[in-house]
């Protein structure tokens, strides 16, 4: 195979030989239809949707300029992206990572870089949008190739109608052929010939989608990038069929064509129907045809008026030259008929019936999983009790968020190849810290806020309720488990955390003894002596205790006992 541009990172601890499988790798992006020869990326769409993955992207963009898709689009991106003057728009959480404090630094240091060179904070609206209607995005990781350990110096942008992921057979190093799976001994299914995956980008400045085999793509055809060099985030919905990665708003061309039909046709209508028309009747008597028609015409001419008003001047001129076909009939009339009529043809009705215009536009905005509640604008925005919220508002929620997990993806990618670039780790500690690293965004949407401070508020008031069977039907640690749904972590978590407060004061020991009227606990000196009545002192006791030798003993003075 050629050289391909870019940088590769290899695990220092390659699978075994004997781990093998006749299926090939699958990445489940859309890209699973793995190449084997001739043309890819071509296809006939009796329907007319789309041929390829470029048409596709051009459709998706060109619907992205209608006002109502344009709208739903901005309000998703609006929720995913919250833009504030004090926070960055999205924060990497690393509570989960059993790693040292000084690895975990280090990884917000690199994350905080990568926001950087990305220019996150002003970007992410642009970038986040980008990926939502395209439904792909491509970042090339440029690094000093001298140099790779001083990590990634650039990140760019790279348009997706430019770019295409390729995954291709390998090729035997024997005769150059691709691998197939040739069942050479039947008894013994190991012997087969398994195939392998290559992974490369094609990119193509002159933005023509490719046709060809791209093996046979050179300088001319397109740029071939590695697949470490290249940052690819996809949305994760695939036509399986076709084997092509699918945008969100997929769904909605066809309601989207279906809004703008009907919006045409009823402008169409309107204005050919919106007009009051006359109707003249002209007798023309026993005329022949040529006469009567020459007749008619005069009439047409002689009581015809048109006045037009011109806006530059400020004149009215009558044009009589010009003839709408809008404006009055003239029809001939035998003899024998009723003579010369004059009637009027009535306008259209319900011209402002415009309920199958907001019936499409619902199914356009419930196409985008944007609920049809926002459409309007006119409701106010209550915070009220999460009980009142619609379930619409709420599956928004979930699939907002669901999109931000995809779209983490994309930091996911450039972390691990700064990381390992910058030897802070290896890529097998990747393969076991990535799970544990999570993206927080900048929430906006008050309704998760909202469900759980009402769930906390109901569970304090189950335990206010259960407090008196504690020790007698439940124990201390089923309220904390069941009621209170604490984790193993977060209940010894606040043990410490209590027990800590205990000892600098902050909180009082509920274990100390608390006086019933005042309230307050009790000093562990002053209830020594409790109870006990005061005795008079023994006078003759004290004259015969002598506590030094030679020093008389002073008597109380009166008043002082």
């Amino acid at each position: 195979m050629a050289k391909l541009f870019g940088f590769s990172i290899e695990d220092s601890e390659p699978l075994s030989p004997s781990v093998v499988s006749p299926v090939p790798q699958t990445n489940e992006d859309g890209v699973d239809h793995y190449l084997s020869s001739g043309f890819f990326g071509s296809y006939v769409d009796i329907e007319g949707v789309y041929r390829t993955e470029f048409d596709l992207i051009k459709r998706y963009r060109e619907m992205a300029l209608h006002p109502e898709c344009d709208s739903a689009i901005e309000d998703i991106v609006n929720e995913a992206i919250v833009s504030d003057t004090n926070d960055s728009p999205v924060q990497i959480d690393l509570d989960n990572l059993n790693a040292s404090d000084g690895i975990k630094k280090k990884i917000r240091q690199e994350f905080k870089y990568i926001l950087e060179l990305l220019d996150f904070d002003k970007k992410s609206h642009e970038i986040y949008r980008n990926w939502y209607v395209d439904g792909r995005l491509y970042y090339h990781k440029v690094i000093d190739l001298k140099n790779p350990e001083a990590g990634i110096q650039e990140l760019r942008y790279i348009d997706a109608m430019k770019m295409r992921y390729v995954r291709q057979q390998k090729k035997d190093e024997k005769d150059n052929k691709m691998y197939r799976l040739a069942n050479v001994n039947v008894d013994d299914p190991m012997q087969y010939e398994f195939p392998g995956i290559e992974e490369y980008f094609i990119y193509n400045p002159k933005m023509t989608y490719p046709t060809t085999n791209p093996s046979s793509l050179g300088g001319t055809g397109g740029i071939k990038f590695t697949k470490d060099s290249i940052t690819y985030c996809s949305s994760g919905l695939v036509d399986r069929n076709k084997g092509s990665t699918l945008s969100y708003l997929h769904k909605a061309i066809k309601s989207l064509n279906q809004l703008r039909m009907i919006e045409d046709s009823l402008v169409i209508y309107r204005l050919s129907r919106a007009p009051e028309r006359r109707i003249f009747y002209i007798d023309v008597g026993n005329l022949p045809k040529v006469k009567a028609e020459q007749y008619l015409r005069d009439v047409m001419m002689r009581y015809r008026n048109k006045l037009v008003y011109d806006a530059s001047t400020g004149e009215i001129r009558d044009d009589k030259k010009m003839m709408a076909m809008l404006e009055d009939f003239w029809l001939p009339r035998r003899e024998g008929g009723r003579g010369t009529e004059i009637s009027t043809l009535p306008g259209g009705q319900n011209l402002g019936e415009i309920t199958d215009i907001e019936y499409f536009k619902k199914k356009l905005y419930r196409s985008l999983n944007v609920p049809p509640s926002r459409m309007d604008g006119e409701g106010g925005f209550n915070l009220g009790r999460s009980s009142e919220i619609l379930r619409d508002e709420v599956k928004f929620s979930k699939f907002v968020s669901r999109l931000r997990k995809r779209f983490s993806y994309m930091f996911s990618d450039m972390l691990k190849t700064q990381l390992i670039l910058k030897n802070i780790i290896t890529p097998e500690d990747w393969d076991i810290m990535s799970e544990h690293i999570q993206y927080d965004f900048l929430y906006d949407n008050h309704f998760a806020e909202l469900k759980d401070a009402e769930l906390l508020n109901e569970r304090l008031n189950m335990v206010q309720v259960a407090e008196p069977y504690v020790g007698k039907y439940f124990s201390q640690d089923y309220v904390r488990r069941k009621i209170l749904r604490q984790t193993d972590t977060e209940i010894l978590e606040q043990d410490v955390l209590i027990k800590k407060e205990i000892e600098s004061g902050v909180i009082p020991d509920p274990n100390q003894p608390v006086d019933p009227q005042t309230g307050l606990p009790l000093d562990q000196t002053s209830q020594m002596d409790l109870g006990k009545p005061v005795m008079e002192p023994d006078l003759r006791s004290q004259e015969r205790d002598v506590t030094a030798p030679g020093k008389p003993v002073e008597m109380p003075k009166g008043g002082e006992i």
